[in-house]
């Protein structure tokens, strides 16, 4: 037979869950925040990082951009293909 337990913890009040200063989930960006990028939009950006797939990627007020065929350290410029919700693709301007 189940054990039951005391009256008055079963009928207790739960305390509502709280989203602020003492969560743990924090966003690097607020949530409906537009994007800093446009498609086709042609700018210079410095390459941060390699990705896993060998990209460049550049970090422009914290989005995201892939730059195929760079390196760490190139300040390049890119014409934007395509924009999605976290990161950008974009492609080098000769």
């Amino acid at each position: 037979m189940p054990r039951r337990l005391p009256e008055k913890t079963r009928n207790a009040p739960r305390r509502p869950r709280r989203f602020g200063s003492q969560s743990r989930f924090r966003p690097s960006r607020p949530f409906l925040q537009s994007r800093p990028v446009k498609e086709n939009q042609e700018i210079e950006v410095l390459i941060d990082d390699i990705g896993s797939k060998g990209d460049g990627i550049a970090k422009l007020e914290g989005y995201l951009i892939f730059v195929p065929r760079s390196k760490i350290g190139e300040r390049v410029r890119v014409k934007i293909r395509s924009v999605s919700e976290k990161f950008a693709v974009a492609e080098r301007v000769a």
